[in-house]
């Protein structure tokens, strides 16, 4: 026995420095992520382009511009809307408002008065404006309203500066589309990152309760076995030493058959086989007084549905032992072309035990059985004691090679 705890010691120990390990690793990816992602994009990326209306305001301080009261005001007016309608582009909410449009418009109306009434570098407000346009229209319209505004733009431009013009549409045209493009495609590389994040996040939550899953029936199973063996060695050891020696020989097996388990279920290996469980089960029964009466029908199953049927016996089993105070349990399997059923019964109390958490005892293996497309009900049998049920339905393609339909 001393071994035995030895030995459990020493894989707690191991699964402590594997999850601390395993919360490392998380936090460095994290950190890594979020060094990668850097600030969200916002309204300040569009500003350094206003640097392009300082032609039009060395106009004004130079004496070239006619009114320079009414093209300061312009101007003014125009820088306003611009920064109202790029801090706004980065929200969806606030880019689809109408205040946003309202103000894009205005922005149109202030550029085109402009152009015609000065011309020259005042048809740089065009490009500036498409940048806007382009921040604020993303979407399924975006097309049209950039070819719009590129024709308004060489119109203009034609009209002030003649062929010339054509730049103005040209450059119009490409700050629409290239801000937009850039825009959306910024987007949707940090939807990408989050939904990444978010699977990731849900990868490692399965991961612990499958872990969390596995430990519970794993232990809680062998433990149960070794302490009835323990108890029917320390009874038998003074009248039968032979047969205390086989009760603790059969300790000792169980005790490594957990270990290795224990490191199965670790690296997420392990497959169960339903014969095994159903023989652990006749042992574990015998060793604590309970007739054991086992009947199994039809084809061989698939492994996946061996395995999860294994899990059913062992939970099952593991609680006639130690809270039914049953004198005989009936372990039934009967399997037809496209289902099988488990049904565990005993004579006991008809108590199944202190109710488990999400994940584990009989509520994890509802879970199991119902991803699988199978159901468990457990409740008070017709003749009293507990009973326990397990359905899963058998594919065809899932059936082993040569096995009957």
């Amino acid at each position: 026995m001393t071994g035995i705890r030895g030995r459990l010691r020493k894989v707690s120990c191991r699964l402590d420095a594997w999850q601390l390990a395993r919360q490392s690793e998380a936090a460095d990816r994290e950190g890594e992520r979020t060094e990668r992602a850097g600030p969200p994009p916002s309204g300040f990326t569009l500003l350094p382009w206003l640097l392009m209306g300082l032609g039009s305001l060395a106009n004004i301080f130079q004496g070239r511009t006619s009114n320079p009261w009414v093209g300061g005001a312009g101007l003014l007016v125009f820088n306003s809307l611009y920064i109202y309608v790029a801090f706004r582009s980065f929200d969806k909410e606030t880019r689809e408002s109408p205040s946003t449009r309202l103000a894009l418009g205005a922005m149109a109306l202030v550029t085109c008065g402009l152009a015609l009434a000065y011309g020259g570098s005042w048809l740089l407000f065009f490009p500036l404006l498409g940048l806007a346009a382009g921040a604020a229209l993303r979407g399924r319209w975006l097309g049209r309203w950039g070819w719009s505004l590129a024709v308004v733009a060489g119109v203009v431009g034609g009209v002030r500066d003649g062929w010339d013009g054509l730049n103005i549409a040209y450059a119009t045209f490409l700050s629409t589309m290239v801000t937009a493009a850039i825009l959306s495609l910024s987007d949707a590389v940090r939807q990408l990152r989050a939904a990444r994040e978010e699977l990731a996040t849900r990868a490692v939550a399965e991961e612990r309760l499958r872990f969390s899953r596995d430990l519970h029936d794993l232990l809680g199973h062998t433990l149960s076995v070794i302490v009835v063996k323990s108890e029917a060695a320390r009874r038998l050891a003074p009248r039968d030493l032979n047969a205390a020696l086989t009760q603790i020989t059969d300790i000792e097996s169980v005790g490594r058959q957990a270990l290795t388990e224990v490191r199965e279920a670790v690296t997420g290996y392990r497959e169960g086989s339903l014969g095994t469980e159903l023989d652990r089960a006749r042992s574990a029964l015998d060793a604590a007084d309970v007739e054991a009466v086992v009947h199994r029908s039809g084809p061989p199953l698939p492994p996946q549905t061996e395995a999860l049927l294994g899990w059913v016996v062992r939970e099952a089993v593991t609680n006639v032992v130690r809270h039914s105070g049953a004198s005989r349990c009936e372990i039934a399997v009967s399997g037809g072309a496209d289902r099988v059923r488990l049904t565990v019964t005993d004579d006991g109390t008809g108590v199944a035990g202190p109710t488990q958490g999400p994940g584990t005892g009989l509520t994890g293996l509802t879970e199991r059985l119902a991803t699988a497309g199978g159901s468990l009900t457990a409740g008070v049998g017709p003749r009293g004691g507990f009973s326990v049920t397990a359905e899963l339905p058998v594919r065809e393609e899932e059936r082993p090679v040569g096995a009957p339909a």
